[in-house]
């Protein structure tokens, strides 16, 4: 099931689903915004955005200028996730996958707010991502440190149900380009 979903997914970004439009980032930027000012959280993880997924990585490390962004690196002893902070003006360099990531000199610190990226949530909050498992180990051990998760998504990724285990971690929010859920 899993499988199919990702095919699903990687079908539809051959066509020009992934450009959003001013109207719809704005929509998704206030009501991460409400999210914010709702739980007072200053410290982002977010994603540096691969394979199509919505990228608003630009328009969150400027428009949040007064917060704490952190981007995920693999530590090389174990693999596991964690977040380094990264300041705008610091060059990335490239992870253990080729995505880009902080120096690891740069201070690891936890996020109050994680963006998830995803390849498929249903309306529960469940989500699909690439099948590495690292955002759901890392939410697993956020549940306890009260970090709120936001998966980010397009409206077409909404399915009717994600396929779960033990070691699937649902979202506290998922947000679309026209739906917060």
């Amino acid at each position: 099931m899993k499988s199919l979903l990702r095919e699903k997914y990687f079908s539809l970004r051959k066509k020009n689903y992934f450009d959003l439009n001013k109207k719809q980032i704005d929509f998704m930027l206030s009501n991460i915004g409400k999210i914010i000012k709702k739980k007072n959280k200053k410290r982002f993880g977010i994603y540096y955005p691969i394979k199509c997924e919505i990228n608003i990585f630009s328009v969150i490390a400027n428009t949040y200028l007064n917060c704490n962004i952190m981007l995920p690196s693999l530590k090389k002893n174990n693999g596991k996730m964690i977040f380094r902070k990264w300041d705008r003006t610091q060059p990335l360099c490239l992870g253990k996958f080729g995505i880009p990531e902080p120096h690891s000199n740069n201070i690891s610190l936890e996020p109050d707010i994680l963006i998830v990226p995803l390849l498929a949530f249903d309306k529960n909050k469940n989500r699909l991502g690439y099948g590495g498992g690292y955002y759901d180990k890392y939410l697993y051990e956020s549940k306890k440190k009260n970090i709120l998760s936001i998966g980010l998504g397009f409206s077409f990724q909404k399915t009717k149900c994600v396929p779960t285990n033990k070691y699937d971690k649902k979202l506290d929010y998922v947000l679309t380009e026209g739906e917060l859920l």
